[in-house]
């Protein structure tokens, strides 16, 4: 029985959607070189949208972006660092030169600067609040004149990415916690400010997801920031992994979740399927605090 039931659905997905849930809807994707934000990227594509596959790392974007055009989807790589001023004009004025319109953003982009409290210098808290808090606003307050536009039924939204630590606070995460917590405040405002204009506003809080951040900080993945590096991941991250490093306590699925489960999390939210769903914040942990 269940299992007629899910043929039923998927039928009628396929039916409602034959050419993918984003079908011509174009969305632009910060962090999209790798991680989460490549899997948004990718599956994006697959369902139909025209993807701009932004990263500080132009090559990786654009290596991105030959995936998906191998797939004959459709892509365009814009590098640049989300904080630096002139970003939100540069990755917007090369989207709407190369699409005409712009129906999503998705603010990914971000890295950890982690220390705890009393030893976090106004630098690292500093750098974390302007990528995860003042570049998502900047570029959603530069994207207005192209969402903000009456009467315009196109399947529209903003999904900021958030954190379990936004949530609950984190050990050694002031910087980042405050951030993500700020992020979904953000996020509540637009969904009340431009609801309007049939923009949905939306956040994600992933749990544990398997990515350089949470992969085990003496593997030495690092970032420079302001020609500083700084480390990646946490220590011992890699036993608290799955598929390599056995269960993962305090998470009742007993795993972490992959780049690509995460990735259909924002792809519900950005989808039709999502269209009464605004001003919501959805927890994609595995169970994990609840």
């Amino acid at each position: 029985m269940a299992s007629e039931r899910l043929s039923q659905v998927s039928g009628h997905l396929t039916n409602s959607y034959p050419r993918g849930l984003l079908a011509g809807e174009v969305a632009i994707i910060t962090g999209a070189a790798q991680g989460i934000g490549r899997s948004c990227a990718l599956l994006f594509a697959k369902e139909g949208a025209k993807v701009v596959v932004s990263d500080l790392d132009e090559k990786k974007a654009q290596i991105v972006v030959d995936e998906i055009l191998a797939a004959e989807g459709d892509a365009i790589a814009v590098g640049g660092d989300v904080g630096a001023d002139d970003f939100p004009e540069r990755v917007l004025s090369a989207t709407i030169k190369k699409y005409g319109k712009l129906n999503h953003i998705v603010n990914n982009a971000g890295f950890t600067f982690d220390k705890m409290l009393h030893t976090t210098p106004d630098d690292a808290f500093d750098i974390i609040l302007k990528i995860h808090v003042r570049a998502p606003f900047r570029l959603i307050r530069a994207a207005a004149p192209y969402l903000r536009i009456k009467g315009n039924k196109e399947n529209r939204s903003i999904i900021n990415v958030s954190s379990t630590s936004g949530l609950h606070g984190n050990i050694g995460q002031a910087n980042y916690a405050a951030a993500k917590s700020a992020v979904i405040g953000l996020t509540k405002t637009i969904c009340k400010e431009w609801g309007i204009f049939n923009v949905r506003a939306n956040t994600v809080a992933f749990g544990y997801i398997q990515t350089r951040l949470t992969q085990a900080k003496e593997a030495g993945a690092s970032i420079e920031i302001d020609g500083k590096k700084v480390a990646l991941g946490i220590p011992g991250g890699k036993s608290q992994a799955t598929g390599g490093g056995g269960p993962a306590p305090g998470i009742p699925l007993g795993r972490g979740g992959t780049p690509d489960e995460a990735a259909a999390s924002v792809l519900f939210l950005a989808s039709p399927l999502a269209s009464f769903v605004s001003g919501h914040t959805l927890e994609v942990t595995g169970g994990q605090g609840i």
